[in-house]
């Protein structure tokens, strides 16, 4: 095994306390890593580096120009290397190594993106009552703590880290337990970019030490965390203290939305994917399928077929559709919500049940519970797993209560070729992002975020600079 130590203003080096931890590889249930686990002092350490570079170094001070150089010389270090940092997705959170292919190709991406904004990133002019000029500047918050997720490592740490370095901020990443590779790898390529070295600081470790550490610092300015509903709620509770900005992207039960009209080929697919990408650990799964009735039946058929013919198999496997679970705690999570649905009257389809091959590592055959009632609770909880949920409806307006009879309000999609109800069904339903006739819910150039339990703010997108600028007033009178 490797030993990968956190990183300190750019630098890596072992942890105050010298605390390690295995990462498992998922697909075989083995450690592959031993990495050095931050504490407290070492987050306190961390604010120290970052707080000091903001007041006193040069990534604040240096032209917006020059910082989108360094995030362009970063987008192309990473294509150039892509393959490398795959095959370190792949293992770290056990994607299927195409999969991981297209989400390193989507960290390029936004690096690529958040270095052509860096100097579009602009304040206005304001005409007032007095005489005078009055304009406004877009000045970078400060020490941003960036919390991310397990599910996507790196495609969402990209989310944090790009716009907030775009704007001229110093960060502190802390990756998730399970996945902290390829977020640490991630750093030395910036510093090798032109980044400066205290401008990033990156702790593995548990939340509950390094997290609770750094969102309860008074220097951290602003706190960007994607996870659960029940964390962010935290979070969001410590930053009231200090009154620290928080953007938050958090849990989902997205609804599908099927009518009868729908190009049924096409929904089908792309409706599985919806739910079952990722092995269905993904906040925008679209884990609720509301199904019109004339088409029901038909739906679950061809759903269920297609299902079956997915292979779940090793992540190193060109030909592997499915990969392993994080852990063999989120699997057992799956199996039990699988377990209550049959008993509060789910209908199994397929799925369900855990693979004879590949031997080793978190796999589940994907599973389809039909006839599900949406009160129940395999239908409101969130269960971050391959497990559909299919209920019929009647009406339009009947489509458009379940949709959002829902604590979550993250994405979703509607299929329809009539356009009237198409427009009609995407307002109503009350969600941060939706699709028609697509499942396909992020885009880099974009707004992305939740309404209601689903979160606050919007990530990607121009939008993002809300998240990591400070609006300064100024007012020069004429005199």
């Amino acid at each position: 095994m490797t030993t990968e130590l956190l990183v300190l203003g750019g630098e890596r080096t072992a942890p105050a306390d010298g605390a390690t931890s295995d990462v498992i590889e998922p697909g075989t249930g083995e450690p592959m890593a031993q990495v050095s686990d931050a504490g407290a002092e070492d987050a306190r350490r961390a604010v120290d580096i970052a707080h000091r570079a903001f007041d006193e170094g040069a990534w604040p001070r240096v032209s917006a120009t020059e910082r989108g150089r360094v995030l362009l010389r970063a987008s192309a270090l990473l294509r150039e290397r892509l393959e490398e940092f795959a095959v370190v997705e792949s293992r770290n959170a056990g994607k299927p190594i195409n999969a991981a292919r297209g989400e390193i190709g989507t960290v390029a991406n936004v690096l690529e993106y958040w270095g052509g904004a860096a100097n579009k990133i602009f304040g206005e002019t304001i005409p007032v009552s007095d005489r005078g000029l009055d304009v406004t500047l877009r000045e970078p918050v400060g020490v941003c703590a960036l919390i991310v997720p397990w599910n996507f490592p790196l495609v969402i740490a990209s989310w944090k880290i790009g716009p907030s370095l775009a704007c001229g901020n110093t960060i502190v990443v802390k990756p998730a337990t399970y996945t902290p590779l390829s977020v640490l790898k991630l750093a030395d390529l910036l510093v090798e970019a032109g980044l400066p070295p205290e401008t990033m600081s990156v702790l593995p470790g548990p939340g509950s030490t390094v997290g609770n550490a750094l969102v309860s610092d008074p220097r951290v300015s602003k706190v960007g965390f994607t996870g659960s509903t029940a964390v962010g709620s935290r979070i969001m509770q410590r930053c009231a203290d200090t009154i620290t900005r928080v953007s938050l992207e958090l849990g989902g039960k997205s609804a599908n939305v099927v009518f009868a009209d729908a190009d049924m080929e096409t929904c089908v697919e792309r409706s599985m994917w919806s739910i079952f990408d990722n092995t269905g650990q993904d906040c925008t799964s679209r884990a609720r399928m509301f199904v019109e009735r004339p088409v029901y039946d038909e739906f679950i058929e061809r759903l269920a077929k297609r299902t079956a013919e997915l292979r779940v198999g090793l992540p190193s496997d060109e030909s592997t559709d499915l990969g392993p679970m994080i852990s063999a705690g989120q699997r057992q999570t799956s199996l039990d919500y699988i377990g209550i649905g049959i008993e509060e009257g789910a209908r199994l389809v397929t799925g369900g049940e855990i693979p004879a091959e590949p031997v080793g590592g978190f796999y589940l055959e994907p599973a389809i519970l039909a006839d599900v009632d949406n009160a129940w609770r395999v239908a409101q909880e969130e269960i971050f797993g391959p497990v559909a949920c299919i209920m019929p409806f009647d009406t339009e307006a009947e489509a458009i209560r379940l949709a959002n009879d829902t604590p979550y309000g993250l994405s979703g999609s509607v299929w329809t070729r009539d356009l009237g109800r198409a427009i009609r069904v995407a307002k109503a339903i009350r969600t941060g992002v939706i699709s028609v006739n697509s499942a396909h819910s992020v885009h880099t150039e974009a707004p992305f975020g939740g309404y209601k339990q689903s979160g606050i703010g919007r990530e990607m997108g121009m939008h993002a600079v809300n998240l990591y600028t400070e609006v300064k007033n100024v007012f020069f009178a004429d005199t």
